[in-house]
């Protein structure tokens, strides 16, 4: 694996281990339930999918499902700013279990934000409304790598999140499974140096060019936070992890090999070993790479069990690619839910077709929209439901 600094030093990496090993060890005393404490699945249709098993019909849930298109998480959301929201489990909890009480779907995701990990490291992020995320002292040169803290702490630092976690499972009462997430860390990379969202990514791109092994120093600290925050997830309830790596568009076949692809790797690798470690049971690994058409193959290949997939790339080419031994996840135009009801069925049930019955979860190919009717979302789940299922029958 690239690397670099002194955080590829021998000692200083058994420390960080072993101090990553006490946190989580923390957080399970803490969180005072293992996983046989949970209420009992009641609907393990989007897990069996996960994993290549057969199901009855095709699971279904949104990228952004607990958003600002329900009247409700805008009602619920009024009374604080973005990261206090982040920060309140009982918020949390209630935003996520919002699409639920409306829709049918088979999966929940926790409400958080990938950002939340950059706050951790101890820069500062705001989200400032009609912009969005903002980081008023972004890194800028390779010395500011300094003054981050050290990753050892996320854990401590994102209780929060796990509380959320802990609260959801409980509050779900097995109806569906909890989705955990983090930002990968290229992703988490240019928001940091780029001071918040780029349509270029010129300056988080021009670090890997011209300081190629400050870059790698930062995607390792990057990626030994992200590595305990997943696993604290998992211990914390999550019973699957999507891995977002939302720019990945931004950087060509050969940038993505370098400096992308391998951190994805280790993630997937190093999580599932420390759930092993933690004596829990596996749990499905998703990686979101948007944009990232042209790696298919190395992602299918990259330690994770679905691989989602963004609207730009035609289903059955994504198939060819891929092979059998990964599940598919995605991919409708989110814009296709401005449409009729009507014709939001039939997209839907081309979608189905294109995919095929098994290793598949119907989603879109990127979250919903603020200004989404929601009674659009409700078909285009139905649709998944009923379109399913008369495919498996035929």
């Amino acid at each position: 694996m690239p690397g670099g600094g002194a955080w590829t030093g021998g000692r200083r990496r058994f420390r960080l281990r072993w101090r990553l090993h006490l946190q989580l060890q923390a957080t399970m005393e803490a969180n005072g339930k293992g996983p046989q404490s949970f209420p009992e699945l009641k609907n393990d249709t989007f897990l069996r999918a996960a994993w290549g098993e057969k199901t009855d019909y095709t699971p279904v849930w949104c990228m952004r499902q607990a958003g600002r298109y329900l009247p409700e998480f805008r009602e619920t959301r009024a009374a604080q700013d973005f990261f206090s929201t982040c920060r309140s489990p009982e918020a949390c909890c209630e935003l996520t279990l919002q699409p639920l009480r409306r829709f049918p779907l088979d999966a929940a995701i926790i409400f958080s934000d990938i950002l939340v990990v950059p706050q951790a490291l101890g820069m500062e992020v705001t989200m400032v409304p009609g912009k969005g995320p903002s980081f008023p002292e972004p890194l800028r040169e390779e010395q500011d790598l300094e003054h981050l803290r050290d990753p050892a702490g996320v854990v401590s630092e994102l209780s929060y999140v796990f509380q959320a976690i802990t609260l959801t499972r409980q509050q779900l009462a097995g109806r569906v499974p909890l989705i955990g997430f983090a930002g990968a860390p290229w992703t988490l990379m240019t928001y940091m140096i780029e001071g918040g969202s780029s349509s270029t990514m010129a300056q988080a791109k021009r670090w890997l060019y011209q300081r190629p092994q400050a870059s790698h120093q930062l995607l390792r600290i990057l990626t030994d936070a992200v590595v305990p925050y997943l696993i604290g997830q998992v211990v914390a309830g999550a019973q699957a992890l999507q891995l977002f790596e939302s720019h990945a568009g931004h950087l060509g076949p050969q940038l993505f090999n370098m400096f992308a692809l391998p951190y994805i790797r280790d993630v997937a690798k190093r999580v599932k070993a420390g759930v092993q470690k933690a004596g829990l049971a596996p749990v499905p690994m998703i990686i979101f790479a948007k944009d990232g058409h042209f790696a298919l193959e190395e992602l299918a290949q990259s330690g994770y069990e679905v691989v989602g997939l963004d609207w730009t790339v035609a289903p059955k080419k994504a198939r060819d690619l891929v092979g059998k031994m990964v599940t598919l996840q995605g991919n409708l135009d989110p814009c296709a839910l401005y449409a009729s009801e009507e014709e939001i069925g039939q997209l839907a049930q081309q979608m189905l077709d294109d995919f095929g019955p098994q290793r598949y979860i119907a989603n879109l190919g990127h979250g919903l929209y603020p200004d989404m009717d929601p009674e659009h979302v409700g078909a285009f789940v139905d649709a998944v439901h009923r379109h399913s299922r008369l495919l498996r029958k035929n």
